[in-house]
């Protein structure tokens, strides 16, 4: 198992397929995108599914989540699904994606063995999302997240960011459009996880202030910590349920004390978090011949070095080299 010295146990493995997108949101990434990794640096199809392997049957990882950049974008993407959907025992599989591709992926990756899909979308308005995005795919996102509703992908859950003086109004709106479609909308605070380091807590719309303005038009009833468990969204009953909605507080709200993710970054490195500064190589070693218990055994020792938290309430926080679309949602 992967055990870290506190305790925790990692079962959930994040896996980014690729650091390339089609979007360049403006919490992400600058708008003349960013430079990409080279090809011989990313792991291959077989790679992938080799360290994803090793993980589920020797390390006791029961989830894998699919993300980038934007994983519609890697080639080898319905294969890389069957093949790990072959794997004894067979883990939880799904996708983080920005939609885009979807309305012509959706079935295929259902029939190779996806389970769910999140999409993000942080906006009901064309206009503002051409604005958030710097492209005009609104369309194309809406469309994807009807075929993946379509395909079987579910639960549907929706990831949004709300940006002050842009769409930091359109909660209850994106909320009853959720409730409506029958997807499980999540807020996520805004992290300092972009590129140009722009990011700033003073200004940063809030869980408080997301829940404050979601009951100006709902009744949110908690479903409280034992439903939680480990998963990073707080979760509400809408109007008495059955619609849920949450909101991840990575910021004001850490859940670091019941993290279970390890991390796998699309050029082969471990992360133990989100916002950690050191990565641990694992292609070295599979591309030099180790054996999977070698690559079991550093991947263990890099977990077992996870801290205890993120530290974003320490005053000294410095953010991550690697942009969020490098190492994965």
């Amino acid at each position: 198992m992967l055990i870290d010295t506190y305790g925790r146990v990692a079962t959930d493995l994040r896996v980014s397929l690729t650091d390339r997108c089609n979007l360049r949101c403006t919490y992400c990434m600058p708008e003349e995108g960013l430079q990409w990794l080279a090809k011989p640096d990313l792991l291959t199809d077989d790679e992938i599914v080799r360290l994803i392997d090793i993980a589920v049957t020797s390390l006791g990882i029961e989830e894998v989540r699919f993300t980038g950049g934007e994983p519609l974008l890697r080639p080898g993407l319905v294969g890389i699904v069957e093949r790990v959907a072959a794997l004894d025992p067979r883990p939880q599989m799904s996708l983080t994606t920005n939609g885009i591709g979807l309305k012509r992926t959706a079935a295929a990756l259902k029939e190779a063995g996806l389970d769910r899909v999140n999409v993000s979308l942080d906006t009901l308005r064309p206009d503002v999302f051409k604005t958030l995005t710097r492209r005009d795919r609104h369309k194309d996102v809406i469309e994807g997240l009807y075929a993946a509703r379509d395909a079987g992908l579910t639960p549907v859950k929706v990831n949004s960011v709300l940006m002050p003086g842009l769409n930091d109004d359109e909660a209850p709106d994106l909320l009853a459009w959720a409730v409506e479609h029958d997807y499980e909308l999540r807020f996520i605070e805004q992290m300092p996880l972009d590129a140009q380091h722009g990011w700033k807590r003073d200004g940063m719309i809030t869980a408080g202030d997301i829940l404050a303005s979601l009951r100006t038009r709902f009744e949110l009833t908690a479903e409280g910590e034992e439903k939680r468990g480990s998963a990073p969204a707080e979760r509400w009953l809408v109007d008495g349920g059955p619609h849920v909605v949450g909101v991840i507080a990575s910021v004001t709200r850490p859940f670091c004390s019941a993290c279970d993710r390890t991390r796998l970054t699309a050029d082969g490195q471990v992360r133990t978090c989100l916002f950690a500064q050191e990565e641990t190589d694992l292609r070295a070693a599979l591309r030099s011949g180790a054996p999977d218990e070698e690559i079991a055994r550093i991947w263990r020792l890099a977990m077992w070095g996870k801290k205890a938290g993120a530290g974003l309430d320490d005053p000294t926080f410095v953010q991550p080299t690697r942009p969020m679309s490098a190492i994965g949602g």
